[in-house]
């Protein structure tokens, strides 16, 4: 699956250069060049969006293509003169070319509520509206350093935050509060029990009821997903 330029030059690698924001040149031991693109794109995506993107890969780098782990997403071409045409391609699509060097790169995040059960906060929207703040340093090399920054959206840190430059995070402050009269028809009481970790979720199988000891709640949302995961599994 790697492009024949980097089959040829796997492990021999002289160098990089950064020619400006959002492109990349590597020069191999061979002379051969390989030049990457990289275009900033949403963390979550349609099937339209993805085949758009993958015409773009066979129209200027003979359909190869690579995404970050900061969900970028990497045009790989050994033609320098495909590169400006891609890039004035990408731009009338509104794909933002950056991330590179000095600059933000793409904010990666957790699921949000599109997909988990225990998020304190949605992911999606605070990332966009920060991104939409942010997006000159996106765009451009000019702070001091390269930046990286990560959204949460509760305890578990699915997201890199934890090895972040700027972390956000979304936290329950409050324990949860149950309804009882609803618990027999949403809840698999046994499941919900032992998903809690410090015990705070106690189960009366008889009455199919569950209580919850404030005093040992860690607020992890756990508790959400118990009540919640059963009713979609059935839907």
């Amino acid at each position: 699956m790697l492009p024949p330029v980097i089959q040829r030059n796997y492990g021999k690698w002289l160098y990089h250069e950064i020619l400006k924001p959002g492109v990349l040149m590597h020069i191999g031991e061979s002379g051969e060049a390989l030049y990457t693109v990289r275009a900033g794109s949403p963390r979550l995506l349609s099937t339209d969006h993805i085949r758009e993107i993958c015409d773009m890969a066979e129209k200027y780098c003979d359909g190869y293509l690579r995404f970050t782990s900061r969900n970028n997403i990497e045009f790989l071409l050994d033609d320098k003169n495909k590169v400006e045409p891609l890039i004035a391609e990408l731009a009338t699509r509104h794909y933002p070319v950056g991330g590179t060097g000095h600059s933000v790169s793409n904010i990666v995040h957790t699921q949000g509520w599109v997909h988990c059960h225990t998020p304190a906060t949605d992911a999606s929207g605070p990332v966009k509206a920060l991104m939409d703040e942010i997006y000159e340093y996106f765009v451009t090399s000019t702070l001091p350093a390269h930046v990286r920054i990560a959204l949460a959206c509760c305890l578990n840190m699915c997201g890199a935050v934890h090895c972040s430059d700027i972390a956000i995070l979304g936290i329950h402050r409050t324990p949860p509060k149950v309804d009882n009269s609803r618990v027999p028809n949403v809840c698999e009481i046994p499941s919900t029990v032992s998903s809690c970790p410090t015990g705070a979720i106690r189960g009366d199988m008889k009455n199919k009821t569950v209580t919850v000891n404030n005093d040992k709640c860690m607020y992890c949302g756990k508790l959400l997903h118990g009540l919640s995961c059963y009713a979609d599994c059935r839907s």
